[in-house]
């Protein structure tokens, strides 16, 4: 059962607006965002055209993110004043909201680096989900091994994010497990347009963690683990994921040189430039603000139950329960509408069959571009016996 209309549903009916077409409108600011276009009968594309109110003129913007799939009707209204929020008809729960970002923190910044017009696609998700795990240090600290044993003592809690790489791959590592091992004209591309949370140059190599790496497992209801260095742990603090970030160090600088020499894996001149590497990352590790936790790898199980402890899986921690979502899916004739921090979405029904409302709270969203929006909560709304839509022609 859903909750009873809200009383701003009664008297706000003159500010739904219906979806016509294949093209919507929204106005933000001095501009005007057209998204779609296409000719009737074909799938919108969500092409991105911009009118400058205060120069008169039309832009073509550089689109970031991964954009929606196609679908053939959409509706789309502001929120926030920095995005706009499009519903995709006739698509599954998980596919049906989406947000254009046209002035977040994200989109300003690229402007910046671009020089151009730019806005980002974000796809929203409902509920917030499990907040992911950074765990940086320096190599030979033994970061590989305790989320081993993290992930072999909670299989279905946690999930790796599996890292691009352009170096090539050592004996045993295998593609699409250890690393993405990928071309570095092709990772640099990519880097580009917007498809990497983080990437960095280590070792003469570049390593990179994509979007869809991390949000793929937050998708699943897993949290996900990032194993990534200080440099690119600081990338992801800058950025808009939210995530719990440990710093693992040795007991001593020769401990870690002892480790580093007995893998066996690398050359005297690799080892060294390791060494001098490592050196810089502790003292980075100390940044503040930069870690929530520093944890001393002196006693591998030791260490590996204060790691369990900070992420709340100890024995006597509550397990973590994260929201379900119900199936929805957005009819081809909807209106929709905004006020304050909630969207109203009517969506009519066959003859006869009385309609669905339903209430989309954007209040506390978290995350965006170049990632997840998540945080909204929609949920199904009772209507008065009276229809008080009944006057709204959605055909």
């Amino acid at each position: 059962m859903g909750e009873e209309a809200p009383e701003y549903l009664l008297d706000n009916l003159d500010e739904f607006s219906l979806l016509k077409g294949n093209q919507t409108s929204n106005i933000v600011g001095k501009k005007i965002y057209v998204v779609g276009g296409c000719e009737d009968g074909e799938d919108n594309s969500f092409s991105i055209k911009i009118f400058d109110r205060s120069t008169s003129e039309w832009l073509i913007p550089t689109v970031l993110g991964v954009k929606p799939t196609p679908c053939k009707l959409h509706s789309a209204v502001p929120v926030n004043e920095d995005r706009i929020l499009v519903l995709k008809s006739n698509t599954a729960t998980d596919d049906c909201l989406w947000f254009l970002e046209v002035d977040t923190r994200f989109v300003k910044e690229q402007k910046k680096i671009l020089g151009t017009e730019v806005v980002a696609w974000s796809k929203g998700v409902q509920g917030t989900g499990p907040k992911p795990v950074v765990i940086s240090g320096p190599s030979g600290v033994g970061k590989g091994t305790l989320i081993s044993k993290l992930m072999k003592e909670f299989p279905s809690t946690f999930g790796f994010s599996v890292s691009h790489t352009t170096r090539a791959p050592r004996e045993k590592e295998v593609h699409g497990v250890h690393y993405y091992f990928t071309e570095r004209s092709k990772m640099e591309n990519d880097i580009r347009e917007g498809k990497f949370l983080e990437s960095a140059s280590v070792h003469g190599n570049l390593y990179g963690t994509s979007i869809e790496a991390v949000e793929a497992v937050t998708d699943s209801g897993k949290r996900c683990i990032l194993d990534i260095d200080v440099q690119g742990a600081r990338s992801v603090r800058a950025s808009s994921l939210e995530a719990i970030f440990i710093f693992i160090c040795p007991p001593s600088f020769e401990e870690l040189e002892k480790r580093l020499r007995a893998r066996g894996t690398e050359t005297e001149e690799q080892v060294q430039k390791r060494l001098r590497n490592a050196r810089v990352e502790l003292d980075q590790g100390k940044s503040a603000g930069l870690f929530d936790h520093v944890l001393v790898n002196d006693d591998l199980e030791r260490c590996c139950e204060e790691l369990k402890k900070i992420l709340s899986l100890d024995s006597d921690a509550d397990p973590v329960a994260y929201p379900t979502t119900e199936d929805t899916r957005i009819t081809d004739f909807h209106a929709v509408s905004a006020r304050d921090q909630m969207i109203l979405i009517h969506c009519g029904s066959e003859q006869g069959m009385p309609p669905t409302i339903y209430e989309l709270d954007v209040s506390s969203l978290k995350g965006g571009a170049p990632g997840r929006t998540r945080g909204l909560n929609m949920h199904p709304i009772n209507l008065p016996t009276t229809d008080v839509l009944s006057g709204i022609d959605m055909d």
